[in-house]
């Protein structure tokens, strides 16, 4: 039995969605080997993160987020904005990092992403520390901010991103003892009150060209010291997003998704057996 699924991306971080809403579409346990599998650009279908849609409770349905290695994540702003534009309406969308919704507009799809939270322990880091700027250092990225914004993120400002070797440097700091969750590594620059560039190494993806937690993270961490207002355009390399961290501590997340293609799997050429309908 073949397997649909959606292509898509946010800004260029890509996703290929997986609809178990339907009993219809009978579909393997989603483990961190197919996931991989499927995430593969050479051998897969290829994608930064691999998305599952179920039914949910809680919400209009549920969102289960792989990396490309495999590892199940609690959230993604970039998928949230995906799954919104293929929902076709406003959604509340329950994930491991909470409760989301997203209602698509003509400026884009716009995400209520949660409050961010700034406590040693809910990051998690492996000891107490202040979390304002953290007294840590991997070379001359120094005294990052620390968050959660549904997943953890440390944020360096630096005078240049595009200057920092964030491909030796983002798995250094991603599998660092002091993460015991690891950890999604920002680089960003202050460019105006209102503007914000950055570069995401993503744990278990690598470097991204968009990452819309990474972008709420880091608007919010140079809200939280003062370098910008409480709304900021980030420009990633895949494009922007408009981040806004309102007086009810909310964050808000605005920026475009697209779908890509449409195709299918066959669960056995990668090894696993497709499920049975209901």
């Amino acid at each position: 039995m073949r397997i649909d699924f959606t292509k898509m991306h946010g800004l260029g971080n890509d996703f290929v969605v997986l609809d178990a809403r339907n009993p219809a579409q009978a579909l393997p346990a989603m483990d961190a080997a197919l996931a991989s599998a499927l995430a593969n650009r050479r051998t897969g279908i290829g994608c930064d993160q691999l998305i599952l849609l179920e039914p949910s409770e809680l919400g209009d349905f549920r969102m289960r987020i792989f990396n490309a290695d495999g590892s199940e994540v609690e959230a993604c702003g970039n998928a949230t904005r995906a799954v919104g534009l293929l929902h076709g309406a406003p959604a509340r969308i329950e994930t491991l990092g909470g409760l989301l919704s997203a209602t698509p507009s003509d400026t884009g799809i716009a995400v209520e992403m949660g409050q961010p939270r700034f406590d040693w322990d809910a990051i998690p880091l492996a000891y107490a520390m202040d979390t304002h700027t953290m007294p840590l250092a991997w070379e001359d990225l120094t005294n990052p901010v620390g968050v959660n914004v549904g997943n953890p993120h440390a944020i360096f400002f630096v005078p240049d991103p595009y200057a920092v070797d964030m491909e030796r440097l983002g798995p250094l700091i991603e599998t660092d003892p002091v993460f015991p969750e690891r950890i999604n590594v920002n680089v960003a620059a202050v460019t105006a009150r209102d503007a914000i560039t950055l570069r995401v190494w993503e744990r278990g993806v690598g470097l991204t060209l968009a990452c819309g937690t990474g972008a709420c993270a880091t608007a919010v961490g140079a809200m939280k010291r003062g370098l910008v207002d409480r709304k900021v355009t980030v420009t990633l390399p895949g494009g922007a997003l408009v981040i806004e961290w309102r007086e009810d501590d909310g964050i808000v997340m605005t920026g475009p998704a697209t779908e890509s293609f449409r195709g299918s799997f066959d669960p056995a050429d990668y090894g696993f057996a497709a499920g049975s309908p209901d």
